[in-house]
């Protein structure tokens, strides 16, 4: 059986004697195996149709989650990943297909946050996972999605979509193309500030959904951050934008009734404290540009959300045929409200900024 063959390929703490499926993932497949001697870990076979280069993918992982080891004092703060019998991070078995191995820790995961003190342990999980990281030479990771959140390029590609129109489906949505393009430079500035080096290069998550972070079952605390896939060289404003987008949304990214689509200001300044405690790290100008990473995030899943509509829908799984089109909508109406609430968001930041840093 090639989970059983897999298992054994790892340096287990004895035998292995039961396998089941766990989690609710859409993308790689996990299982729990437990030994003889009481050992529990988790076995995942990586979806190489999704990740094309899954050796770099775990020479990130294993990389900086030993780096991480060597800075906590509670093993439950970093995945551990188990080598392989020849010390490799991963498993390649006789089919071709990729396989890791982890420590399980009995935490538990929220897709969404049931009280603001989850969304808080959130921001302290990742801005924990900055500052572990913030020693780290970010240059020494592979980009495994070349050039991800580079937004120059993701309006290069908009625009050839829109040019192109492929489905015959712009004119039924010329006003949003519109919309997207007049903010371009502005969706921009993070990716010059990077060229020009006003940023720093960091280790960045890039999915920084509450559902990556472990919280303890007792405490509800966070412990660590989790689905390293997408760990590669990057801006620390983009992982908290993209937690904002999503976790300070008052609507689901794909409500039909833009309406209900507007940013939480509160749940802002719950996210930016928890960030800032624990990412001691920032330099000053990154701490300023975090509203603008808010927007830049938005900006861009609106245009990739609709340039998909505009291609017919191949990257983004879709339920109905405007599905894409409605989730680019909400994006646009949640770009919209965080120009009107600017102002705020930068006060906020500044304030929360100079408490934490007193």
């Amino acid at each position: 059986m090639p989970i059983e063959k897999a298992a054994y390929a790892f340096q287990m703490n004895g035998m292995p004697i039961a396998c089941r499926h766990i989690g609710n993932g859409h993308i790689n497949s996990t299982f729990k195996i437990d030994t003889d001697a009481g050992a529990e870990y988790v076995l995942q076979k990586i979806n190489k149709y999704v990740f094309k280069d899954p050796v770099s993918l775990m020479r990130n992982a294993g990389a900086i989650t030993d780096f991480i080891r060597q800075k906590v004092n509670d093993p439950r703060l970093a995945l551990h990943f188990i080598t392989t019998q020849d010390g490799k991070f991963y498993h390649e078995d006789e089919d071709g297909e990729f396989w890791r191995m982890y420590d399980f820790v009995g935490g538990f995961c929220l897709d969404t946050p049931e009280c603001e003190e989850d969304f808080y342990q959130s921001a302290l999980a990742f801005g924990r996972f900055q500052q572990q990281l913030s020693d780290f030479p970010a240059e020494t990771l592979t980009e495994t999605i070349p050039e991800f959140h580079n937004t120059v390029d993701r309006f290069r590609q908009f625009k050839e979509a829109v040019k192109a129109d492929p489905e015959g489906r712009l004119d039924g949505v010329r006003e949003e193309v519109a919309f997207l393009l007049a903010r371009e430079e502005r969706g921009t500035c993070l990716q010059r500030m990077r060229e020009n080096g006003e940023l720093p290069l960091r280790v960045t998550h890039n999915d920084t959904k509450l559902n990556n972070v472990l919280l303890d079952r007792k405490t509800r605390k966070s412990l660590c951050v989790l689905d390293l896939d997408t760990v590669m060289p990057g801006l620390s404003v983009h992982d908290f934008g993209d937690s904002i987008r999503f976790g300070a949304a008052t609507a689901a990214e794909d409500e039909k009734d833009v309406s209900k689509m507007s940013m939480d200001l509160h749940l802002f300044e719950v996210y930016t404290r928890g960030f800032l405690e624990s990412a001691t790290a920032l330099t000053e100008q990154e701490i300023k540009m975090l509203p603008m990473g808010a927007f830049v995030m938005t900006l861009e899943v609106a245009t990739r959300f609709l340039k998909d509509y505009l291609e017919g829908d191949h990257y983004f799984k879709v339920d109905y045929p405007e599905h894409n089109l409605v989730r680019a909508r909400t994006q646009i109406a949640l770009v919209a409200d965080m120009e009107k609430k600017m102002a705020d968001m930068e006060r906020i930041v500044a304030e929360v900024a100079a408490e934490v840093r007193k």
